[in-house]
């Protein structure tokens, strides 16, 4: 059975101003009503270069506690390996239907991994609007390389270099997160698994959509993970409810946004604030930013997810002492 992706509902929709029913979101979720525009506090910037260890500890401690995310600066990734792998996410998205399918899940299969949308509807009958693509990338035993598309062919090595990074990135932040919460700088790593910690990598792509104000491309939720990294492009979307309210997320390039998930927060409950994030497809205020939307642009979030190893019992108070 051929399934019909948002991508192609974008494109047949593109030159009117409504979407299919499905994908109106109910009032009370209606971005163009309940984000918040006055004056905000921004998101924590933790620089991860920062040579004074204790203020990065302190901030890192602090934002997981306070907000339950935090961007990060100077976190030695290069700029070009970022916009390489955005680029070839892009270009995988861009490639004739049929073969982006090739790498879909199969009909019937338990695994998460491969191409594809969030088809079923939810408790409210809404459908989100947003494609995926979504593969595991680290440990090489875990890795399946059917979901990894073969074109662009650039996309492996990209992926590949990628991972060795954000896994850097991942042990400072557990690092300064596990030093933060009184324990073992290496706690939270060796609790989740150590060097077998797996990470999966999604690309969630939101098509040009005519009515913003009315749709999501993810609804409110929080991450199922130990930690998300998204690496945003210039286009806003991200969302987080802090103090009662929607506020974006300011974007800044080059940096990382680092959100605590459950797993983690579960184990340091005493600490954390249990945030939700509410990701849209596209941020819009008034009918010019709509009109460039029609003309092409599109907002491509890249996250990685980091999960327990198989196996491993997972961060519980035991396992991360």
């Amino acid at each position: 059975m051929e399934v019909e992706r948002v991508q192609t509902i974008a494109s047949s929709v593109l030159s009117k101003d409504n979407v299919p029913i499905e994908f109106i979101r109910p009032e009370d979720e209606q971005p163009g009503i309940t984000t918040f525009h006055g004056p905000v506090p921004d998101i924590p910037v933790v620089d991860l270069n920062d040579h004074d260890e204790e203020k990065v500890i302190r901030l890192i401690a602090d934002a997981s506690r306070d907000w339950g995310i935090f961007q990060v600066v100077n976190h030695g990734v290069p700029f070009d390996l970022i916009e390489k792998l955005q680029q070839v996410g892009k270009e995988f998205f861009d490639l004739p239907q049929e073969e982006k399918e090739l790498c879909s899940k199969p009909p019937g299969a338990e695994t998460i991994e491969g191409y594809g949308s969030k088809l079923a509807k939810d408790g409210q009958g809404k459908k989100n609007w947003v494609d995926h693509l979504f593969h595991r990338i680290w440990p090489p035993s875990s890795i399946n390389y059917h979901f990894w598309p073969k074109n662009p062919p650039s996309y492996r090595a990209v992926n590949e270099e990628y991972a060795q990074y954000i896994r850097k990135v991942v042990d400072k932040v557990f690092k300064n997160l596990s030093l933060g919460l009184g324990l073992e700088e290496n706690a939270l790593k060796e609790g989740g698994g150590g060097e077998e910690i797996e990470y999966m990598m999604k690309i969630n792509y939101y098509p040009p959509c005519p009515r913003p104000d009315l749709t999501l491309g993810v609804p409110a939720h929080t991450d199922l993970s130990a930690m998300t990294i998204l690496v945003p492009n210039q286009v806003p979307g991200l969302q987080v409810f802090k103090d009662g309210l929607w506020i974006d997320a300011k974007y800044i390039p080059g940096a990382f946004i680092i959100h605590i998930g459950d797993q983690i927060e579960v184990f340091a409950s005493s600490l954390f604030s249990f945030i939700t994030t509410n990701t849209k497809q596209w941020k819009v205020q008034g009918s010019a930013a709509q009109n460039n939307s029609r003309q092409g642009e599109n907002k491509d979030v890249v996250a990685s997810f980091l999960g327990a190893a198989k196996g491993v019992r997972g961060w519980s108070s035991s396992s991360a002492c």
